[in-house]
């Protein structure tokens, strides 16, 4: 690198010192601040002039005639007109490193588990610069989750970006702790965005357990935070997950939720201005869910080496409409998604997997050709049953009707007891695709005989 490049990079990364503005207008817990000439995106502190308030985080949103949209981090109580606003850098990050690992931070990077703060061995902008689409690897190489109905019939690769679809009370938290304990990935990263703050605990302690603390980073922001902490959480989230994948770590970043990232967007994008669209939605919450999931990859970091990100992104589904609108954006920018049952759930199934409304756009890269013949045949007998489910249950199924039917109701046991996965259940891939082609094996034998 040139002494012009370094000293460009050098001005560039350049903080503002000493810029200063005032108060001139609170509305909810949005400011209005004058001669606060900052960028989008500057961090500020608000010093109120009551002696017993804390000092309140901020954050540049947005610009209006000539003035700073500030939303704060905390509350305004004790905020009046004239209290100065001060400059803390324009440029975003947060102190990654290995000692985060096994640690519970919060969106600014600050302990959350009562210990001290971790040594910092770089700082990573929340904000990356894209990467060249060529600088991306194919994805070809699995990433083992240890849940059976996901890895033989919608297998996850390095890299890839997948969605959890599911609405509230389906199990989608005890899928995700059973993942993140199981998964052959390096590293991982978990955001818990918007969560009730018993939720929390009771996912690190009971759902992810000490076997999965001990490699994962937790990134908190609880439903009581800032819209903009909840925000800022994702993209801490995805800053260390960025780090270790640099490291050449194969790393898996737990979203939790996609959706109520969307919901702090929107609260941001009405404070800033921005007009509602779908929902109430803004324009920008689009946007920039997009450039978030954009994030994750398998990447070139050179030397031969390849370091990767892979998604799990939960959305929750209002009303169980998969339609809504978060859901139907994210689904074309998404390499794939699972989709939990309620019919399922209530069944006492689990995981509520459902198969046949899963899908993962590289399975064909991911599977070897016996593989995906068993797989094929269970799907297809899933997919008869399915057609004829009703008239099964009320008895008005006349056997002999489909030689399909028959198979599947015949089978269904075998092929339930394939899908459910008991939370304690390490689902080893090689013993689960050994079960697989046995049943592979059996269907085709049975069409055989029927045919």
């Amino acid at each position: 690198m040139s002494v012009l490049e370094r000293a460009k990079e050098a001005l560039e990364a350049a903080q503002p010192m000493g810029v200063r503005g005032r108060v001139m207008t609170l509305r909810g817990t949005t400011l209005l601040v004058s001669g606060l000439a900052l960028p989008v995106g500057s961090v500020v502190r608000v010093r109120g002039s009551v002696a017993s308030r804390d000092e309140v985080l901020g954050e540049v949103v947005g610009l209006s005639d000539g003035r700073a949209i500030v939303m704060l981090m905390g509350r305004a109580e004790g905020i009046r007109a004239g209290d100065p606003v001060e400059a803390l850098h324009a440029l975003s990050s947060i102190a990654v490193g290995p000692g985060f690992l096994g640690r519970v931070i919060d969106a600014m990077g600050r302990p959350l588990d009562g210990r001290e703060a971790p040594r910092a061995y770089a700082y990573a902008p929340l904000d990356a610069r894209r990467l060249s689409p060529m600088r991306r690897e194919p994805i070809a190489t699995p990433l083992r989750t240890g849940v059976r109905s996901i890895d033989l019939f919608t297998p996850v690769g390095r890299g890839q970006r997948m969605g959890i679809f599911a609405g509230p009370g389906v199990g989608k938290s005890t899928l995700l702790g059973q993942i993140t304990r199981q998964t052959d990935a390096d590293v991982v990263v978990v955001a818990l965005l918007g969560e009730r703050g018993r939720e929390v605990r009771e996912f690190i302690e009971d759902a992810l357990g000490p076997q999965g603390l001990a490699r994962s980073v937790i990134v908190c922001a609880t439903a009581d935070e800032s819209p903009l902490l909840r925000a800022r959480a994702a993209r801490s989230a995805c800053a260390v997950a960025e780090h270790f994948r640099d490291e050449g770590h194969s790393v898996l970043l737990v979203m939790d939720s996609l959706t109520r990232y969307a919901h702090a967007l929107r609260q941001i994008g009405l404070a800033a201005g921005e007009p509602p669209t779908s929902r109430g939605y803004t324009p920008g919450v689009f946007a920039s869910m997009a450039e978030l999931l954009e994030r994750a990859g398998a990447v070139d970091i050179g030397g031969g080496r390849v370091g990767s990100i892979t998604g799990l992104y939960t959305v929750l589904v209002e009303g169980d409409d998969f339609n809504e609108p978060v859901s139907d954006a994210v689904r074309g920018v998404l390499d794939g998604h699972v989709q939990l049952s309620r019919s399922l759930a209530t069944r006492g199934h689990f995981p509520a997997v459902d198969v046949l409304g899963s899908i993962s756009r590289l399975a064909t890269r991911l599977m070897d050709p016996r593989h995906a013949q068993a797989r094929g045949l269970v799907l297809r007998l899933l997919a008869e049953y399915a057609q004829s489910e009703d008239l099964v249950r009320i008895g008005a199924y006349a056997k002999g009707s489909s030689r399909e039917v028959d198979a599947a109701i015949a089978l269904m046991p075998e092929i339930d007891g394939l899908l459910r996965q008991e939370t304690g259940d390490d689902g080893q891939f090689g013993a689960s695709r050994e079960m697989l082609l046995a049943l592979g094996d059996h269907i085709a034998e049975v069409l055989g005989r029927g045919g």
